[in-house]
């Protein structure tokens, strides 16, 4: 039952690092005009991705210093969810032994 528990935390963890990748490749894209923001289902799009990931980024990007309009807090939370699916794949295994 706990290790079932845990494969749900790390399938939710595995959408979560999608959902990171796919908001960073979007707003690439609109930074460099490939997707245009004008058509709605974009705009809805990315406003549901933004909503999402930012409380993710907001408390990383208080702590990060301003590095122009480089913006690394993605990159940190995908680093920081490596971490915790390592953590409880440590866990899972020394439950299942």
């Amino acid at each position: 039952m706990l290790l079932a528990f845990f494969d749900v935390l790390q399938l939710l963890l595995t959408v979560l690092t999608w959902i990171i990748i796919i908001q960073a490749i979007l707003s690439w894209l609109v930074a460099f005009n490939v997707i245009n923001t004008y058509n709605d289902f974009v705009r809805s799009l990315l406003n549901a991705l933004d909503r999402i990931t930012e409380p993710l980024y907001r408390p990383i990007r208080r702590i990060l210093p301003d590095f122009g309009g480089i913006d690394f807090s993605p990159l940190v939370v995908l680093l920081l969810i490596y971490v915790v699916r390592i953590l409880l794949g440590g866990v899972a295994a020394d439950i299942a032994y």
